[in-house]
């Protein structure tokens, strides 16, 4: 998505994110529009075009929120980096630190990541946006210490403390935890390769004990 300005909004409603949609799709001549549903039970509207058309068309969706607008972003010159991790961009850790940043909706961890990767030189490995996460972001930078401090506190500086954010740097990182990290974070994905605990020798289950006594 090259274009200078991206908003989103996002809703607790999906009948009113649907309307709201259709509102900021008639109001101005947007270039992209992305909308949909994700977890939980929330809709998000992103729009992407010139400043004022994308400031128009955000407003014509907070005019029809009725209430259950839940939060919302606007970034003139958005960071390509952002754009690409928002269409599921992902890379892998190499640096000496690790940045985390949490947040309770996907407006704000966007807002954060772009940011964190305008004010300091770090990588934008991944970020992840509400489904499976029970409507939470997330987001991981990657680079040396000093430059991850910078891009969490810048981070968290732009969206706020009262919005529940969490954040952390973890500095040389486990190569367990990065294989992790680097492959899927989601538990159920790493846990696939998990085979059942072997039998002690000698052991049998109580199905063979009874296969044997009707054999004998």
């Amino acid at each position: 998505m090259p274009e200078p300005a991206v908003g989103l909004l996002e809703f607790d409603s999906i009948a009113v994110g649907i309307e709201a949609g259709d509102a900021m799709a008639k109001r101005a001549p947007i270039e992209v529009l992305h909308a949909g549903t994700v977890h939980p039970g929330k809709y998000l509207v992103l729009v992407g075009g010139s400043v004022a058309d994308v400031e128009e068309s955000m407003a014509a969706g907070r005019e029809v929120a009725a209430g259950r607008l839940v939060d919302e972003v606007f970034l003139p010159n958005i960071h390509p980096d952002v754009t690409a991790a928002i269409g599921g961009t992902r890379r892998r850790g190499e640096g000496e630190a690790l940045g985390v940043i949490e947040t309770p909706t996907v407006a704000a961890i966007v807002d954060a990541a772009d940011a964190g990767l305008k004010g300091a030189r770090v990588r934008l490995l991944e970020l992840r946006l509400a489904d499976g996460l029970g409507g939470k972001g997330y987001l991981l930078f990657d680079g040396p210490v000093a430059d991850v401090e910078a891009a969490v506190e810048l981070g968290g500086a732009r969206i706020g403390d009262s919005r529940g954010t969490i954040s952390r740097v973890i500095a040389r990182l486990h190569g367990e935890m990065r294989a992790n990290l680097d492959a899927d974070a989601r538990f159920r994905e790493r846990a696939r390769g998990l085979a059942a605990a072997p039998e002690p020798a000698g052991a049998s289950s109580p199905v063979a004990g009874r296969a044997a006594r009707r054999r004998g």
